[in-house]
Protein backbone atom coordinates (compact mmCIF):
# COMPACT_ATOMS: atom_id res chain seq x y z
CA UNK A 1 0.00 0.00 0.00
CA UNK A 2 1.25 3.46 -0.85
CA UNK A 3 1.95 5.79 2.02
CA UNK A 4 0.81 9.37 1.65
CA UNK A 5 3.60 11.39 0.09
CA UNK A 6 4.12 15.09 0.60
CA UNK A 7 3.50 17.26 -2.43
CA UNK A 8 6.67 18.49 -4.06
CA UNK A 9 8.88 15.70 -2.72
CA UNK A 10 10.84 14.14 -5.57
CA UNK A 11 10.36 10.44 -6.07
CA UNK A 12 13.27 8.81 -7.88
CA UNK A 13 14.94 5.49 -8.50
CA UNK A 14 13.57 2.33 -6.95
CA UNK A 15 11.11 4.30 -4.84
CA UNK A 16 9.58 5.71 -8.05
CA UNK A 17 9.44 2.24 -9.61
CA UNK A 18 7.68 0.81 -6.55
CA UNK A 19 5.24 3.71 -6.47
CA UNK A 20 4.50 3.31 -10.20
CA UNK A 21 3.81 -0.41 -9.74
CA UNK A 22 1.47 0.26 -6.81
CA UNK A 23 -0.37 3.02 -8.67
CA UNK A 24 -0.72 0.72 -11.66
CA UNK A 25 -2.28 -2.02 -9.49
CA UNK A 26 -4.78 0.48 -8.11
CA UNK A 27 -5.60 1.87 -11.57
CA UNK A 28 -5.93 -1.59 -13.11
CA UNK A 29 -8.19 -2.48 -10.17
CA UNK A 30 -10.63 0.19 -11.31
CA UNK A 31 -9.71 3.26 -9.28
CA UNK A 32 -9.69 6.61 -11.03
CA UNK A 33 -6.62 8.80 -11.34
CA UNK A 34 -8.32 11.41 -9.13
CA UNK A 35 -9.04 8.85 -6.41
CA UNK A 36 -5.45 7.59 -6.51
CA UNK A 37 -4.14 11.15 -6.37
CA UNK A 38 -6.27 11.90 -3.30
CA UNK A 39 -5.17 8.69 -1.56
CA UNK A 40 -1.47 9.32 -2.17
CA UNK A 41 -1.48 13.07 -1.59
CA UNK A 42 -0.07 13.72 -5.06
CA UNK A 43 -1.49 15.77 -7.90
CA UNK A 44 -3.61 14.41 -10.72
CA UNK A 45 -0.83 15.33 -13.17
CA UNK A 46 1.82 13.45 -11.20
CA UNK A 47 -0.27 10.28 -11.04
CA UNK A 48 -1.21 10.57 -14.73
CA UNK A 49 2.44 11.07 -15.73
CA UNK A 50 3.68 8.17 -13.61
CA UNK A 51 1.03 5.82 -15.02
CA UNK A 52 1.88 6.92 -18.57
CA UNK A 53 5.62 6.46 -17.97
CA UNK A 54 5.03 2.93 -16.67
CA UNK A 55 3.18 1.95 -19.86
CA UNK A 56 -0.37 1.83 -18.53
CA UNK A 57 -3.06 2.12 -21.20
CA UNK A 58 -5.26 4.86 -19.80
CA UNK A 59 -9.02 4.46 -19.91
CA UNK A 60 -11.15 6.95 -21.78
CA UNK A 61 -13.09 9.50 -19.79
CA UNK A 62 -16.22 8.17 -18.14
CA UNK A 63 -19.44 9.64 -16.96
CA UNK A 64 -22.63 10.67 -18.65
CA UNK A 65 -22.52 12.21 -22.08
CA UNK A 66 -25.02 14.57 -23.56
CA UNK A 67 -27.41 12.89 -25.92
CA UNK A 68 -29.95 14.51 -28.18
CA UNK A 69 -33.44 14.39 -26.72
CA UNK A 70 -35.81 12.10 -28.52
CA UNK A 71 -38.66 13.92 -30.18
CA UNK A 72 -42.16 12.85 -29.15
Amino acid sequence: MVETLKKGVRVTGTQRDKLAADLRRKYDGGKSIRTIAAETGRSYGFVHRLLSESGVRLRSRGGATRAKKARP
